[in-house]
């Protein structure tokens, strides 16, 4: 009889145990519903997880976002390979899965200066820029109008002092490329939101230059619905006066603001600045990867009270932030771990590489169940 209680108690610990483990795992809390009358909450998704081919992603991006975003599937070098050849196999199967699980997609993006084809590097001639750009537009936008419920119309066109980026747009189509471009997607795509996209437009100079923009297109009668600060920072380093004010000033616009790539790197800097240009490149060396075997319980503190106080901001302008995206589902995922210096470590998420919940997720739960 003993024996029989004691295999019992123990029974019943390991499925007290267990029932415990299921509630890191998140399983009985959702982002996407602790958030929902307040914003919307996204992830980015590579190919692997659109595909379902990852298990714990494909369980976990349905029960905790609501929205997600393409992080390389839809830009221009792979959907749009050749002169006359589009590929849209992955972005259907983006399609078909916001369908599947109720998700809503933001397709990321039409015209961009990096990740372009091949083909577009090679053209000299003005005309035919101006024929890539505009069948681009029309062919990709077209397609997925009323499939997506938002694009980024255009990415990072602004250089850190707000003027425009010297892209090869810029040099063969002129400064009123950006208008044109929001232009030819209304045209495309009537159903969908329209948003311009950048990162480090919460810093002033920039943000001046983006609202002129801004100003730009609307001047010309052109729809533009939002835009996306990406939100690429660092630890105990994020400009939450900066970020507070941008929402501010790009609300008085009339439009929406996201937050559309959040991540908060943990690892050190090899640059005087804060950058998030894919085609930065750094030198590796031990002191800008200290972490490689797991995060100290003293960093993944600053790192909750980073997005704590993030949030708190979120929530306080909750009127016009219309999404928050994660860049990426887990840290395993992060562009971090391969950019500016490839091959390092970084924890910049709120689930870590096992897909479990870190501190700050539930720390962001509770936040959000207990705000005014």
């Amino acid at each position: 009889m003993i024996q029989k209680r004691l295999k019992l108690a123990a029974t019943i610990a390991v499925i007290f145990m267990a029932s415990n483990s299921i509630n890191a795992q998140g399983n009985k809390s959702s982002l996407k519903k602790t958030f929902n009358n307040d914003f919307l909450i996204g992830t980015a998704m590579d190919a692997a997880q659109i595909e379902e081919k990852e298990p714990n992603a494909a369980k976990l991006i349905p029960q905790q976002f609501n929205a997600v975003t393409p992080e390389n599937i839809m830009k221009a070098e792979i959907i749009h390979p050749a002169w006359d050849k589009y590929n849209f196999d992955l972005a259907d199967k983006l399609v078909a899965y916001g369908e599947k699980y109720a998700i809503k997609i933001n397709a990321h993006n039409l015209i961009w200066h990096s990740q372009l084809p091949a083909f577009v590097k090679g053209i000299k001639s003005t005309d035919s820029i101006k024929i890539f750009f505009e069948n681009h537009i029309k062919t990709v936008a077209s397609r997925y109008d009323g499939k997506v419920y938002s694009w980024d119309v255009v990415n990072e066109a602004l250089n850190e002092d707000g003027t425009l980026r010297n892209s090869i747009f810029l040099q063969k189509l002129g400064p009123d490329y950006v208008t044109e471009a929001f232009r030819l997607a209304q045209q495309a795509s009537p159903h969908a939101q329209l948003y311009y996209n950048d990162y480090n437009i919460e810093e002033p100079k920039k943000r001046a230059g983006a609202i002129s923009l801004i100003k730009k297109i609307q001047a010309a009668g052109v729809k533009i619905d939002g835009i996306g600060i990406q939100g690429h920072w660092h630890l105990g380093k994020v400009p939450f006066k900066n970020i507070e004010e941008s929402i501010e000033e790009f609300s008085k616009l009339g439009i929406k603001v996201m937050f559309t790539e959040l991540d908060i790197s943990v690892l050190p800097s090899p640059f005087d600045h804060n950058t998030a240009d894919v085609n930065a490149k750094a030198q590796n060396n031990i002191k800008m990867n200290p972490y490689p075997n797991g995060l100290p319980d003293s960093v993944q503190l600053v790192l909750t009270n980073d997005y704590i106080s993030l949030f708190k901001i979120f929530l306080k302008h909750k009127d016009v932030i219309s999404r928050v995206t994660f860049w990426g589902v887990n840290d395993t995922q992060s562009w971090l771990n391969d950019w500016p210096i490839p091959g390092r470590t970084d924890y910049p998420l709120i689930f870590d590489r096992k897909f479990q919940p870190k501190e700050a997720y539930y720390k962001l739960i509770e936040l959000a169940k207990h705000k005014k």
